[in-house]
């Protein structure tokens, strides 16, 4: 078995090391024949750069375009504009949908309007809704005028419905029957489809209006007397469908929750405008991670790893500054309380202990909230009865680890007192954290707000300085 039969072909790691390896020889190469002085010094110059060049573009044409998303992604930028340049043109439109906003505006940023609109021509009108808000509004307006009618009323219903709706991620590529044919017509009509649209699982049987009457599955289809009619063999009941303004997420849950492949999109008389896959619901899924992750550290939008300096200073600022007022507070508690720190140097010892205890307690609850929330699992109201429950945990926690960090603290500096107010001020403190991990993510979502937005930062925040408070509070009133 040959070297290139071993390889995995789905290791985007592989393809991604392979790349940088070639253009780190490319680099090398040149650099060395650029130095040398030889006859004919600039045909052997561009001769080899020739040769690196169709290397690398052969490694490339053999990758998916969400492979070479990836690897651009990973790629410093000049890199990255150097492998974007060799990409093929017909493949533009597809990598450009797979790479993150942050690149994409990057590569968009070195295109001319005739390959930005070359590149749009090649998506589906759903995928062209999905580009379209990062395309200059002169090659979106050129490319509009290049669909056809029914197109662009596709493209306008699509850009019209919020981002997080069924509409925003339904597509158009579908396959309908009527419900009055032989599965043998539904079948020659099959075979007239060079090939069939991704994740197609079912057929959506529909009447001469479109109205959705029911699906007929691929396997219905396979194993059925080709003589039957559809509406014998098609599934009339609990037809999971969709309309264009439900959420995305409770759309998301229900293809996770019933395992499905693909379903209907329909509009409020029932006709079928559009279909939701498995891959719509994954992607969004992926991207609503990513954003929860980002917004627990403040960030408001996802980052090029490779941006600017300046790009990243303005993507993170915002919370930084929050945070450096909440330390400031915290330090400003810690200032009360300096006398009591001289008395008892233990206090200065221990106090980090309660605030980061604190800390971690409050994004535990925090992260539970968001994730419930984001599962459609928590309604506004439920906040007492989480509050509640959320206490007792923390009760439980509090005294247990308080408890042991209260005895460490009793052998290590020989005071029982002492033990007691590391006990004490853990227990409180963890009661702090759990009532701030409640109330921070559920007022915000009440409010219609992006419930795990800065979340992280503003618990930190206050658990230390709540913890310090409480700790040095305590012990002044108890130990001096």
């Amino acid at each position: 078995m040959s070297e290139q039969d071993e390889r995995h072909p789905d290791d985007v790691q592989q393809h991604l090391r392979e790349v940088q390896e070639l253009l780190s020889r490319h680099r090398v190469v040149e650099d060395l024949v650029h130095r040398q002085e030889m006859p004919h010094h600039e045909l052997v110059e561009d001769l080899v750069h020739k040769q690196h060049v169709a290397e690398l573009q052969a490694r490339l044409d053999a990758l998916h375009p969400a492979d070479i998303a990836y690897i651009l992604e990973a790629l410093p930028l000049a890199d990255r504009l150097f492998v974007w340049d060799l990409v093929k043109a017909d493949r533009d439109g597809d990598i450009l949908l797979e790479v993150s906003d942050a690149v994409r505006e990057s590569l968009i940023e070195t295109m001319r309007p005739d390959e930005l609109k070359a590149a749009a021509e090649t998506l589906d009108t759903d995928e062209l809704a999905d580009l379209a808000p990062d395309l200059p509004p002169e090659v979106m307006q050129d490319v509009f005028q290049s669909l056809d009618s029914e197109e662009r009323e596709q493209l306008r219903a699509a850009m019209s419905y919020p981002e997080d709706s069924v509409g925003a991620l339904m597509d158009f590529d579908m396959v309908t029957v009527r419900e009055d044919v032989t599965l043998e017509v539904v079948l020659r009509y099959l075979r007239r489809f060079d090939e069939l649209p991704d994740h197609t699982d079912k057929l959506f049987v529909v009447d001469r209006e479109d109205h959705l009457k029911g699906i007929l599955t691929l396997e219905s289809l396979l194993i059925n007397d080709p003589d039957a009619n559809v509406v014998d063999v098609m599934h009339k009941e609990n037809v999971i469908s969709f309309e264009p303004e439900d959420e995305a997420d409770d759309a998301a849950q229900a293809f996770e929750r019933y395992d499905l492949v693909s379903a209907p999109v329909i509009d409020s008389e029932r006709r079928v405008i559009g279909r939701l896959t498995v891959a719509d619901a994954v992607d969004y899924i992926r991207e609503e991670s990513e954003h929860e992750i980002l917004s627990n550290a403040g960030l408001r939008e996802e980052e090029d790893i490779f941006a600017s300096v300046m790009d990243s200073v303005k993507n993170r600022w915002a919370w930084l500054a929050i945070n450096l007022v909440t330390a400031f507070i915290a330090s400003r508690v810690i200032g009360l309380f300096e006398g009591s720190i001289e008395k008892l140097v233990a206090l200065a010892a221990l106090m980090p202990i309660v605030a980061g205890i604190g800390g971690n307690s409050g994004n535990q609850t925090i992260t539970m909230i968001v994730r419930a929330i984001a599962m459609g699992q928590v309604e506004p109201g439920a906040m007492q009865r989480l509050m509640r429950k959320e206490l007792k945990v923390s009760l439980i926690n509090g005294l247990f680890w308080g408890g042991i960090i209260g005895v460490l603290s009793w052998w290590l500096y020989h005071s029982v007192s002492l033990g007691l107010v590391m006990t004490a001020a853990m227990t409180l403190n963890l009661l702090l954290a759990a009532s701030a991990g409640v109330v921070i993510p559920m007022m915000r979502f009440r409010l219609g707000k992006d419930p795990a937005l800065g979340s992280s930062v503003m618990i930190t925040g206050l658990t230390d300085s709540g913890g310090f408070f409480i700790f040095l509070g305590l012990a002044t009133l108890f130990l001096l």
